[in-house]
């Protein structure tokens, strides 16, 4: 049980200049004994009001360095002062809040929210286990509108789809990974170098691009290309949702389109997903 969605804004200045953080906490616990729910015996059950507000306590004292450190501290915090608590399990995503610039001079206090994908973490800890901790992104959006195809599938008497050497690749991608035991990483730098890597995996040299012959070999390039890269990822999950585009019959119009209009077909989306990680 636990308590969902504790949201809010932590602030800190230095001198003039404003730094911000908004996070959404969620914060589950497992207790020694399920006697709340047998026996109607609350005598070892920590409120949710009260999780929540050690939530926000901890935000007032520590301040949130990164998101993965404040998972952390929750953790600590339950296993430390609870022995009751035999697991604990937080989670963190984070507003994509970023400093807005005038001229290419960044404002001391003034901040814009980008939807180029969310951050977020997981913690979770047994007691007299290790804290195992996961990062990751979602709802990052990335489109390429050529350099992409597919061809050469399986088809029986069902298959309409025509196969497609230059077609649109877009999609929604959600990547989550483990960084194994704890040690004391950067984590920012970890994070946004994984993501360096998943913009460089899809989109290839800016120059040329690189070919994409579907959407799962994508997957396997983006998690392929982070584990090279990025030697503090030891699993990666991705998924990829997929939206497709049709090109868009205009010849009633008198016009012939070349792919330079095309209607985005929402639902049904197609999604593949994989898990690879290190030996």
């Amino acid at each position: 049980y636990g308590k969902n969605t504790i949201k809010f804004l932590r602030l800190h200045t230095e001198g003039k200049k404003h730094f911000v953080k908004e996070v959404e906490v969620c914060t589950h616990l497992r207790l020694s004994s399920a006697q709340e729910y047998l026996d109607g015996n609350n005598s070892l059950v920590i409120p949710t009001d009260t999780i929540k507000n050690i939530v926000l306590v901890l935000a007032k004292k520590h301040g949130i360095p990164t998101l993965e450190q404040f998972a952390l501290d929750i953790c600590n915090h339950f296993m430390t002062n609870f022995c009751q608590v035999v697991y604990v399990k937080t989670y963190v995503q984070e507003v994509p809040w970023q400093r807005l610039h005038e001229n290419g001079v960044p404002h001391v206090h003034s901040f814009i929210c980008v939807p180029d994908g969310i951050r977020f973490c997981e913690a979770e800890q047994c007691r007299n286990g290790p804290l195992v901790l996961y990062a990751g992104i979602k709802d990052l959006k990335l489109m390429k509108t050529t350099q992409s195809g597919f061809e050469g599938f399986y088809k029986d008497e069902h298959t309409t789809l025509p196969e497609r050497s230059d077609r649109i690749l877009c999609g929604e991608l959600f990547c989550k990974w483990s960084y194994g035991e704890c040690r004391d990483f950067d984590f920012d730098c970890v994070w946004n170098k994984t993501r360096e890597c998943i913009l460089e995996a899809f989109a290839g040299p800016p120059d040329c691009g690189e070919y994409s012959p579907s959407y799962q070999k994508t997957v396997n390039s983006i998690q392929m290309l982070i584990l090279s890269k990025v030697p503090q990822v030891q699993v990666i999950e991705a998924v990829l949702n997929n939206t497709f585009y049709n090109v868009l019959d205009m010849k009633n119009l008198g016009l012939t389109n070349d792919k330079e209009v095309l209607i985005p077909v929402e639902t049904p989306y197609g999604s593949c997903a994989c898990t690879l990680g290190r030996k």
